[in-house]
């Protein structure tokens, strides 16, 4: 083993110690990128990487469509327009047996349109959902696992904020790879749907009767997310805009639906600027850690020697992209979806073009992996989120709850790996 292998071992063991001692990530990846990068090149270089690497991020211009994304979804929340497309949902499926969990389902996905975050979508349907569903005889573990499972569209569906950094990088378009989520995003929604209603079953208490009149009523409160959705993703199809300028374009128009319905009054578009702020400066600081781990790896050639390790093991294309699919599940069990991007996908990214397959149809897959992290022990983030607001509800019947769409997960990804062209006609018919 080289000098340059065994820094490289060391980076790796130092940067999990430091997770482990609960540093930040963003933080633990900048410490071990410029020290590693410091031992193998020089302490000069390295320090002027450190000048220099933070700022060429927070100023790259591809890179503003996530404060702008992130700013959408809270200015979304706080005009309630999540409560409308909850009450739109339940009034078009929520009349018959577990139709209150299917509308569920379909809020978070409604909702995942205009947020981009798996754990807002989680938070915001567990204040409006689950009361809903404990007054209508829902079992806790039923309508936790649902809302769990939902908020993972977060993710997927378009705009998502995992994508795009994902797409940053691994200098793929981002408005390529919003469109690519669509098709599978709409298969999630439709087999969580499925698993709602085949799972459970007659466990499920009867749906409440909505007449056509409250049906469009409610359907007619939906329209400004309708028309948030032709802003930013049909924008982006027919190439009207860049991802960047509908992100801009999405949240200056839900910040002026709001102030033109009355829901949004200045403090509380002051507060959604600061949350929007602390989330996107979260993001910002992994992702500079990131850039200067990802030097590191550069010097020490870790991706080069990964890649031939992988192909030398026979597994062939699948077999290896089973392997790597299985890394990511097990790290989800200890990282978040983003932290598990920006640490995971520069080091097999260049694995996968090795192998031949396309870096969108493996943003998707890679994103729809992420995803099972999200609803698996012993982290689950969405989990958490949901246990510290229905506090009533233990962790153990939340992970029971969502166990069914952890299956229907695994057989969505077969069938996207086995079936590509559902991922990619849509980015080819651009």
């Amino acid at each position: 083993m080289s000098e340059r292998d065994l820094i490289a071992a060391g980076g790796f063991v130092v940067l999990f110690l430091l997770m482990l001692i609960r540093v930040p990530i963003g933080v633990a990846m900048g410490i071990v990128g410029v020290g590693g990068f410091g031992m193998v090149v020089g302490w000069t270089p390295a320090l002027n990487l450190l000048a220099t690497s933070p700022l060429r991020t927070v100023t790259d211009f591809n890179l503003t469509l996530i404060p702008f994304f992130i700013l959408m979804g809270v200015l979304a929340t706080r005009s309630g327009m999540s409560r409308e497309l909850f009450r739109a949902a339940n009034a078009t499926l929520g009349s018959f047996r577990g139709g209150l969990g299917i509308a569920t389902v379909g809020a978070c996905a409604g909702f995942s349109a205009i947020c981009g975050s798996s754990v807002a979508t989680a938070a915001t349907m567990t204040d409006i959902a689950y009361p809903e569903m404990k007054r209508a005889g829902y079992r806790d573990e039923v309508a936790t696992g649902v809302i769990a499972a939902g908020g993972t569209l977060g993710i997927l569906i378009p705009p998502s904020v995992v994508l795009a950094v994902y797409g940053y990088i691994t200098e793929q378009d981002i408005g390529t790879l919003f469109i690519a989520g669509i098709v599978p995003g709409i298969l999630a929604v439709f087999m969580y749907m499925a698993t709602v209603r085949l799972w459970f079953g007659s466990k499920l208490p009867s749906g409440a009767a909505f007449s056509m009149r409250e049906a469009f009523a409610a359907l007619r409160g939906v329209w400004a997310v309708a028309l948030l959705f032709i802003a930013v993703i049909v924008t982006i199809y027919f190439g009207i805009a860049t991802a960047t300028e509908a992100a801009a374009v999405g949240a200056v128009l839900t910040a002026l639906i709001g102030l033109a319905r009355g829901r949004l009054r200045l403090v509380s578009l002051l507060d959604s600027l600061v949350e929007a702020l602390r989330t996107s400066v979260a993001i910002y600081t992994i992702l500079i850690g990131a850039i200067l781990f990802g030097y590191f790896l550069a010097v020490t050639q870790v991706p080069q020697n990964l890649t031939q390790f992988l192909i030398d093991l026979g597994f062939g294309s699948y077999g290896t992209l089973i392997l790597i699919m299985v890394l990511f599940v097990v790290m989800g069990c200890f990282l978040d979806a983003m932290a598990m991007i920006i640490l995971m996908v520069p080091i097999v990214f260049p694995v996968i073009l090795e192998l031949g397959f396309d870096p969108i149809w493996f943003g998707v897959i890679i994103v729809m992996t992420v995803e099972l992290g999200l609803i698996t022990p012993p982290i689950g983030m969405n989990v958490f989120v949901i246990n510290t607001i229905a506090r009533d509800v233990k962790l153990g019947s939340i992970f029971r709850g969502v166990l069914p769409f952890v299956v229907t997960d695994l057989i969505r990804l077969a069938i996207l790996i086995l079936l590509p062209g559902l991922v990619l006609f849509l980015p080819h018919s651009m």
